[in-house]
């Protein structure tokens, strides 16, 4: 979930991007679906969400060509604030409410790129 901070006379602008952002993210292996919105009470406040298979699905469509040129442009603009999130709970209407188990590393708030949990190089 990405938020975006965009004035009421860039709607017109920010739409088209956004659509293209979303073509771009649904072609990638492990997309399930995509939305953008506005807030309906502050037509600045915008949000593009996605939802993939895992967190490790979205952040490989960050890496596709087309996922560069349409959407990480976009996706530069939007708020400076955590935007990959896992479910914990979910319910719709064709299912009761299912909780999952985190999936998080036991070592996620601590480690660093390059330190995150897995065998050592060495243990392979």
């Amino acid at each position: 979930m990405t938020r975006f901070d965009v004035p009421v006379d860039g709607a017109a602008e920010f739409l088209p991007k956004a659509k293209a952002a979303l073509a771009a993210f649904a072609a990638r292996p492990g997309f399930v679906r995509g939305r953008v919105g506005r807030a309906a009470d502050d037509p600045t406040a915008w949000v593009l969400t996605t939802e993939w298979d895992g967190v490790g699905a979205y952040r490989r469509s960050l890496s596709a060509y087309d996922v560069k040129v349409e959407a990480a442009p976009l996706l530069g603009l939007g708020r400076n604030e955590p935007s990959a999130f896992e479910v914990l709970l979910a319910e719709d209407v064709t299912q009761p409410l299912v909780a999952s188990p985190s999936r998080r590393a036991a070592d996620a708030a601590t480690s660093r790129i390059g330190d995150s949990s897995g065998p050592a190089s060495s243990d392979l």
